[in-house]
């Protein structure tokens, strides 16, 4: 695209934001002040768990580009442009003329370089969702959004069915006495994966009754196999995709055979998307954590 006509799009872009008769002023799971128009019928989505969030809310027509992670969620068009958040393509996305672009974790617009400026110089907003430290920010993320698209009554639905669910398992969980010790890897060697507190994942394996071996730590952490192997886990989950056989894996390592996890054969994988991507469907992978360990206690579930 040359310059003269990405000043073209950008004069238009202003003009067209000026006539806005319906503007309204929130403030994002970010903290920032953003001005959006009154109705939204394009949006451009950054990341899977927010494009998954906006599936949900039955509002997949509006999604006009995503990035290259979203595709494989069912109901998104398969033709719709991808765009590299990690360097978005300014010009494209103005070209796209989207009325609004909910960006992630990854795409933070308090850090370094704002890849999005030029982007909001054209007057195009920019809603920042940072990854939610609980369930219950992952629940108030779904709120935000429905609100942002006029859908609210969808959102608390979705919100409390969520959250309705979750507290069926946490009751079960709550009774169960000698609770099973669990190391979640999100990536194997070289570079081990993990997390401690004020994630969501820890405080999934706490709902279903278990103890995060790095419950003492906080946030993602990068474990060594010595750790792993001195705190030696009762249990141990992967999320990462059966292609890499990751359980196999696992027990091959070595010293790990010494761990009771692996010993007992209670090595147990998840859904990798749903444990991923911080939306309402991370409910799959709780209730598949819930029944590889406590088989006999969540049958029902």
């Amino acid at each position: 695209m040359t310059k003269p006509l990405v000043l073209c799009i950008l004069a238009t872009l202003l003009l067209s934001g000026c006539s806005q008769k319906t503007a309204r002023l929130l403030t994002d799971r970010g903290g920032n002040t953003v001005s959006v128009s009154g109705q939204i019928n394009k949006i451009i989505s950054t990341a899977p768990s927010s494009t998954e969030i906006i599936v949900d809310l039955g509002l997949a027509d509006k999604l006009v580009a995503i990035d290259k992670y979203s595709l494989d969620i069912e109901g998104v068009k398969q033709d719709l442009p991808l765009i590299d958040f990690f360097f978005p393509d300014a010009e494209a996305i103005i070209g796209i003329n989207p009325d609004i672009i909910i960006s992630n974790g990854h795409n933070n617009l308090g850090a370094g370089d704002d890849p999005f400026k030029l982007i909001r110089e054209a007057g195009i907003p920019v809603v920042y969702i940072p990854l939610s430290s609980g369930i219950d920010g992952i629940c108030r993320d779904i709120e935000f959004v429905a609100d942002m698209l006029n859908v609210s009554e969808r959102g608390r639905e979705l919100s409390l069915s969520m959250k309705t669910q979750i507290a069926e398992i946490a009751a079960v969980g709550r009774t169960i006495e000698n609770k099973k010790t669990v190391y979640f890897e999100i990536s194997p060697p070289p570079e081990l994966v993990t997390i401690g507190q004020n994630t969501y994942l820890h405080e999934m394996i706490t709902v279903i009754g278990c103890v995060n071996i790095f419950a003492d730590q906080i946030g993602v952490i990068f474990p060594s196999a010595e750790a792993i192997l001195e705190r030696n886990p009762d249990v141990i989950i992967t999320g990462l995709p059966e292609r890499y056989t990751p359980s196999e894996e696992i027990k091959n390592r070595e010293g790990f055979e010494h761990i009771t996890a692996v010993r007992n054969n209670a090595i147990y994988r998840v859904d990798t998307n749903s444990a991923s991507r911080p939306s309402a469907r991370i409910l799959f992978a709780l209730k598949q954590m819930a029944k590889a360990v406590y088989p006999d206690k969540y049958e029902k579930f």
